[in-house]
């Protein structure tokens, strides 16, 4: 089975190295995508203080933006949001950020919903609320 990596030219860049994604026969694997813009370290709905601490974040602007990002990459490599089976979604406050982020979800896959597993952690690499680790079909 051959295997081929994608980089995105819209997705932000990627803050290790890894590909966006990689593709194993039919299947499209993408690493976790979070809500950075492409060609800066700006973060949607983020302020953060001189040091590069969190002091506030808007869960729904970061929402949009991971989704944006994730419909970039699916496109960059053949797929497409339709075409999304699994996602695994990292969230930092469970408590505060999961009705927003579960509202938003039900809007965006109202017509095909794929399976989703939902799990906080304490932090991620960069300073987010919300990363998706997502698997599509070809």
């Amino acid at each position: 089975m051959t295997e081929e990596s994608i980089h995105s030219q819209k997705a932000p860049e990627p803050v290790g190295l890894y590909p966006h994604a990689k593709r194993v026969g039919n299947l499209l694997f993408l690493s976790g995508v979070g809500p950075r813009e492409r060609g800066s370290e700006k973060i949607p709905g983020v302020e953060l203080d001189a040091q590069g601490n969190i002091m506030s974040y808007d869960i729904e602007a970061q929402c949009h933006s991971v989704f944006k990002n994730v419909r970039a990459i699916l496109e960059d490599a053949g797929s497409s949001w339709n075409k999304i089976v699994d996602v695994t979604v990292f969230l930092t406050n469970m408590k505060d950020d999961f009705p927003v982020y579960n509202k938003l979800w039900a809007e965006y896959f109202k017509d095909n919903p794929p399976c989703r597993t939902t799990i906080e952690i304490n932090c991620l690499p960069t300073p987010i609320a919300i990363e998706l680790k997502v698997i599509a079909t070809l």
